[in-house]
Order: C-alpha cells, then sequence, then structure tokens
C-alpha cells in the first residue's frame, strides 16, 4: 500500500529531503494545498505525467482525471476522503500530458504542522499499467484453461449419459408400445406414468449438462454448498463404474460461500475424477463436506470454513510426485488421458477465493484432499473483504 508522510527528523535538513524526493522517478511524489492546488512536484511525477513544474505548480490536481472522472467529482470525493480521514487510496485511469491514458494505483495523506492543522497533503502515484495488463491477461488464460477442463470433464461424462439416455428411451419405447397394444385402462395408464418419469429424468439430466457446459462470465453469489454438490453428484455418478462406491458425509447445517458456482462444480469435478482414476476399477470414495474453524493450522488461514474432503482407497500418491501435483500440464496419467491442468486449476480456485487446497497421501491408503473456502460473513467487513 502506498502512503507518504511528512516527519521532521533533525539528522536531516530539509535539503536533503527534496534532494531525497527529487532523486525518485518511478514514482510521482508532490505536494498539494488543503485545496487540492499541486505545489511542489518531483522527476517521477514529471516521467509519469509529462509536466514540466512550471506547467502543473498552481493547477488543481483533478488535471490528471479523465473527464468522466472529472464529470463525476472523483477527485472532489477522494480530496474530500483524505482531509477527513487522513488518508484515502485510489486506483484507476490518469492522464498524461500527452492525452495517453495509464493505470495508476494513488495515495494521498495529509500534512499536518506541530499544532496539528492541516497544511496541505503528501501526493504519492505509480503507474502499474504493465501489472494491470499481466493480471488480465493472467484472468484471460485461466478462463481459457477452465474451459479446457470442462471439455475434458464434459468428455469424461458423455459416455456415462450416453448409456442413462439410451435406458430413458428404452423406458420410454418399451412402455409406449406397450400402451399402445394394451386395451388395460390401469395398465395404460401405468406405462404412461412410467413414460413421464423416464421424460422428467431426462430433462433433469439435460440441465444438468447445460448448467455445467453453457459458456458465461464467472460470476461470484451466494451459495448453499449442499445444493453445488447436489447438482455435481447428478453429473459424476454417470462417470463412476459400477464397482466404485461413492459414499457421502455431509453436514447439514452449513453456511454460505461467496464463489462462483460453476468453477465450484468443476473443482468439485476434478477432484472426484482424480480420485476415479486413483481408485481404479473398483473401491470407495468418500466426499464429506463439513464446517470447520481454523485458527492458522492450514495455510496461515483463520475463521470459519467450509471443507469439501474427497477421500479414495487407491494406492496414495508417491512421494516424488506428491510437490508436483498442482504444477500445470503436469499430469501422470497415459498420453490422451488427462491434461494435467485439473489439480492445477483446483489450487488457483482455492487461493482465488481465499481458501486452500490440502492434501494428505499415504502409500498404499489412498489419498484425502480437502477444499477449504471461507464461510460468508455478512456485514461491512465482508464487503471489504470481497
Amino acid at each position: 500500500m502506498l502512503s507518504a508522510e511528512c516527519v521532521d527528523h533533525p539528522a536531516m535538513p530539509a535539503s536533503r529531503y527534496e534532494q531525497l524526493v527529487q532523486s525518485v522517478v518511478d514514482y510521482a511524489i508532490y505536494m498539494l494545498d488543503p485545496d487540492g492546488r499541486v505545489v511542489s512536484w518531483n522527476a517521477g511525477a514529471q516521467r509519469i505525467k509529462g509536466y514540466d513544474a512550471d506547467e502543473v505548480i498552481g493547477q488543481h490536481f483533478s488535471l490528471f482525471f479523465t473527464p468522466q472522472d472529472c464529470a463525476d467529482e472523483r477527485p472532489q470525493r477522494l480530496l474530500k476522503q483524505a482531509l477527513e480521514q487522513g488518508r484515502t487510496q485510489d486506483e484507476g485511469w490518469r492522464v498524461r500530458k500527452d492525452g495517453t491514458q495509464f493505470w495508476a494505483l494513488a495515495a494521498m495523506d495529509v500534512i499536518r504542522d506541530e499544532q496539528g492543522q492541516i497544511v496541505g497533503l503528501a501526493k504519492v502515484t505509480r503507474d502499474i499499467t504493465d501489472r494491470r495488463e499481466a493480471a488480465l491477461q493472467l484472468d484471460a488464460v485461466r478462463a481459457q484453461l477452465f474451459e479446457v477442463q470442462k471439455l475434458e470433464a464434459l468428455g469424461q461424462l458423455t459416455g456415462g449419459l450416453a448409456h442413462d439416455f439410451n435406458n430413458l428411451l428404452t423406458i420410454i419405447i418399451s412402455s409406449a408400445r406397450m400402451a399402445k397394444a394394451s386395451p388395460d385402462p390401469v395398465r395404460v395408464q401405468r406405462m404412461i406414468e412410467h413414460i413421464l418419469q423416464a421424460g422428467q429424468r431426462g430433462t433433469e439430466l439435460t440441465q444438468q449438462l447445460l448448467s455445467f457446459a453453457r459458456h458465461r462470465q464467472l460470476e461470484v453469489t451466494l451459495l448453499a454448498p449442499l445444493e453445488v454438490l447436489a447438482s455435481t453428484r447428478g453429473l459424476v455418478e454417470h462417470a463412476l463404474p459400477r464397482e466404485i462406491v461413492l459414499h457421502e458425509r455431509l453436514d447439514c447445517d452449513l453456511p454460505l460461500i461467496e464463489v462462483d458456482a460453476g468453477q465450484l462444480q468443476m473443482v468439485l469435478l476434478n477432484l472426484l475424477f482424480n480420485a476415479r482414476d486413483a481408485v481404479g476399477e473398483r473401491g470407495v470414495i468418500e466426499l464429506a463436506v463439513h464446517r470447520v474453524d481454523l485458527a492458522g493450522e492450514v495455510d496461515g488461514l483463520q475463521g470459519r470454513f467450509v471443507c469439501f474432503e474427497v477421500r479414495d482407497s487407491g494406492e496414495g500418491i508417491e512421494p516424488e510426485v506428491l510437490p508436483r501435483i498442482f504444477e500445470p500440464f503436469f499430469t501422470t496419467k497415459p498420453f490422451g488421458k488427462g491434461t494435467g491442468l485439473g489439480l492445477s486449476q483446483v489450487y488457483g480456485f482455492a487461493k482465488q477465493s481465499n481458501g486452500a487446497i490440502s492434501v494428505h497421501t499415504q502409500s498404499g491408503q489412498g489419498t484425502c484432499m480437502r477444499l477449504y473456502l471461507p464461510a460468508y460473513q455478512p456485514g461491512p467487513r465482508a464487503q471489504e473483504d470481497r
């Protein structure tokens, strides 16, 4: 966080402070009077904003804001906030002398005299355009990887879904034929009920598949964990062999969480698919969801969290492999059986959501992965954290 303070230091004369400030070229450091007019200007300000000192001293600092920000009175609001609260910080577009714009991280701190009266404000601005563009590119790549993972998951689900739809069509066609050939009204009514039940089940499968596959902008919302789990279970059960048993242990009284539903569903599918692959053709997968209170024992997290736990009865993860499992594109699966993006996407989602992912494994006794997501805390603090 950027900050600036004017401090009297007996060991360094004012001229030395001036030399220090003028030597900084990566930050625009200058002072404003209480009305927001520029009273000093350093070399960094000249380099970043393009103005010489004699061009800006005496000018209002709104000169550096976009026309839209000025129309919205953003400079005045920031100045008022700094004067009332002692400091303020802002991030947004600023305008250079030549009209080009840059993304700025700026801070204002009030300066007081010995009697505590406000005599001006210290203003520090940094050009973070490159950092912002890198973050936007990272978000775009992450979104692309998310779609790749979604396509891979859909491929794994296709076989099971095709089998289920074939069974439903068999029920519908057979029931329709028997109803057509039967003179018994009661039997006909029963066959019609079978057709309706099969059709309803097909509709539910289609809705689950469309909800998962639909390309949409990521959106953070308040979610009930068990609702997301129910829709995920409806998909994953089609990808599990009959010899793999899925056990569930679910707490009923779970707090809400604030995440993107599509990403959470993708993460849960990744964890369950990994457990399925670890188990092989026969075994047990345990899925548990419960509330936990952490005091720093998991990645330093503190507070109330919802823990999604996936445990398998596989062979465990080899010690030499364990440190690399969250690396993008790292996989121990045969060529064509996985992209190596699943667990890296899980890790990225956990960190983005202010949570964590932990792994406990033992050779010959399986693996347990726990995803911790913070419980929603209503009130001003939750909005600030977000």
